[in-house]
Parts: structure tokens; sequence; C-alpha cells
């Protein structure tokens, strides 16, 4: 179509109307002209928006060590053979509250709900990995509870014949949280052709270091608070050239001896296990209501704090 037809009718229009060049001219330079130059030099500025504050602790603060004193309960949903966190988690967060009290000894107790997620089983499973997995809706649950009473959830994973980093990289929806940590059981890793249970797994430095390094960098790229990620052992062999474990940024790196048996046997896996760590490892100790109490009395948390060094995180199983 041809716009020359239009022009006559547009002139007819403006003189009508009235138009004049000027304000036609005004009219395409107020059109092109940007909008921060349009505004009224008079208004008022418009504040920007302050930035979002970074993610803290349950109970405050960013560091975990050596600010807190960690109190765990572990469990699994419907599996009292495996902690104390099996049902009434209301009441469950109660009693570890009441527990954490106990260990107080000058610092801020932050109680941790450790939840295994992922179960190493003496049958293959469909994928012949030798491992369950509980179902996403159960650990938003416990991580409800857990935001409740403004404890940490720790998610436990023993991997039967799977990767430990493929399964932790599969809790990265719960792991981009402020207040979810980490622990692996390497007891129960095992190799080709080995069933858990049967025998003793490991792990390695170089294999820690890998799940340290992947943790240090969601906690970076979600400005989160210090990750808390736990290994677990029963004896030396568990871990292979521990000493190549190093420092992650943002990761709080403990070891937690699980020793069974006296209050003397006890102290002295503790000892053995403990001297000469890597630089940067914290330490924990675990006590069993069921096994344990075969030996003798459970120890109390005046004996647990008077171990050298202080545990930093008491677990309950």
């Amino acid at each position: 179509m041809n716009s020359r037809r239009f022009v006559p009718l547009a002139l007819l229009v403006c003189l009508a109307v009235g138009c004049s060049d000027v304000e036609a001219d005004t009219a395409a330079v107020s059109a092109d002209r940007p909008a921060k130059q349009q505004a009224n030099p008079s208004a008022p500025a418009v504040p920007k928006p302050k930035p979002k504050p970074p993610a803290e602790l349950p109970r405050g603060g960013r560091r975990l060590f050596p600010d807190h004193q960690l109190v765990a309960f572990v469990g699994a949903p419907g599996a009292p053979a495996l902690g104390p966190l099996d049902s009434n988690l209301d009441e469950r967060a109660r009693r570890l509250e009441k527990m954490g009290t106990s260990y107080r000894g000058g610092r801020k107790i932050l109680p941790v709900m450790e939840l295994i997620v992922v179960t190493a089983q003496g049958a293959p499973g469909r994928d012949g990995k030798y491992r369950s997995r509980i179902e996403p809706s159960e650990i938003d649950r416990y991580l409800a509870v857990a935001r409740k009473y403004k404890m940490l959830l720790m998610l436990d994973v023993q991997p039967g014949q799977a990767k430990p980093i493929d399964e932790v990289r599969r809790l990265e929806p719960w792991l981009r949280q402020p207040d979810v940590g980490l622990a692996v059981d390497p007891e129960w890793e095992v190799g080709p052709g080995q069933v858990p249970g049967q025998v003793f797994g490991r792990t390695s430095g170089a294999e820690l270091n890998e799940i340290g390094a992947y943790l240090s960098a969601l906690t970076i790229k979600h400005q989160l608070p210090e990750k808390l990620f736990v290994f677990h052992q029963l004896t030396s062999r568990i871990v292979a050239n521990e000493a190549t474990l190093r420092p992650h940024r943002g990761v709080a790196l403990v070891k937690s001896v699980d020793g069974i048996g006296t209050r003397g046997a006890k102290e002295a896996t503790y000892r053995g296990l403990v001297t000469k760590l890597p630089k940067g490892v914290h330490t924990a100790f675990k006590l069993f209501y069921v096994e344990d109490t075969r030996h003798g009395p459970l120890m109390t948390p005046a004996q647990v704090l008077a171990l050298r060094p202080r545990p930093e995180l008491v677990i309950y199983e």
C-alpha cells in the first residue's frame, strides 16, 4: 500500500485541530529520550532494595566451631533399630533439647537430627547397589520438625555399592539449605562383589576430599553458613590415606568415632583414632543406647566431655 495517499488527509487533520511542527518534533524527541532524562528532577529518589542478609545457622551465627556444641540423635522413619529418631519426632526433639543442656560447657548448644537417608542393604535391590533410599517427602518431614525446634538436619548416607558422591549429589536440593548438613558412613561402603554387613567397607582421603569440595562449592555459591560434614569411623582401616584430608572453605569436617563396648574400650578407640588428625578435622563421639549398655552403663555427658580433644559433636544412636 502506498503511504502517499494518506498525506492530504493528515494535513487536513492538522489544520482542523491546530497541529504544529514544533509540537510534533517535541513529541518525537520526548519519545526517543531515555526515561531517566524525562524524570522529574525534583521527585524523591526511589530507594534501592536492601541486599538480603546472608543465611545463618538455626540459632544464629554462621560458624559452627568453636562457637557451638553439637548433640545429635540418629534414626530413620519406622526403624527403631537405627536410633531414636524413628517416630514421634516432636517428643524426640524435646528429648534431644534436654539432652543438649547437659553438654553446654560454656558453648551454645545446637541440636542435630541425623536422618539416615540411604541405608545399606544385604540384598542387591533393583539396580544392584545394595542400598535403599527414603522418600523425599520423609526428608521434608524431618526438616520441618528440625526447623520447628531450630535444629540442624544432617543427612546420613550408607552407600552400599553406590558411589558416595553420586548419592550426595542427589541430595543437593536439601544441601543447598543453610540448616542441612551431611554425614557419610564408609563402614557400609563396599566394592563390587561385596555385601554390606559381611565385610567392613572403606573410603579414602581422596573420596572425602571430593565430597568436601562439592559441599564447599555449594556453600560459596549459595552464601551458606558453615556446612557440617561428618564421616563415621570405627577402625583405622576404614579410611585410607587419611593424612591427605584437607580443609575446604565453608565446610566443618568432623570425624565421628563410633567404637562400641565398655567405657574403657570406647575411650581407647577414641584416643587411637584422633591422634595426629589432619589440619582442620574436628572430632565427634558416638554412644549406642543398646550395644554400649550390654557392656555396662552408658557414659555420662561429664565423662564424654572429659575426653581430649573434647568431642564437638556427640551422637546418640
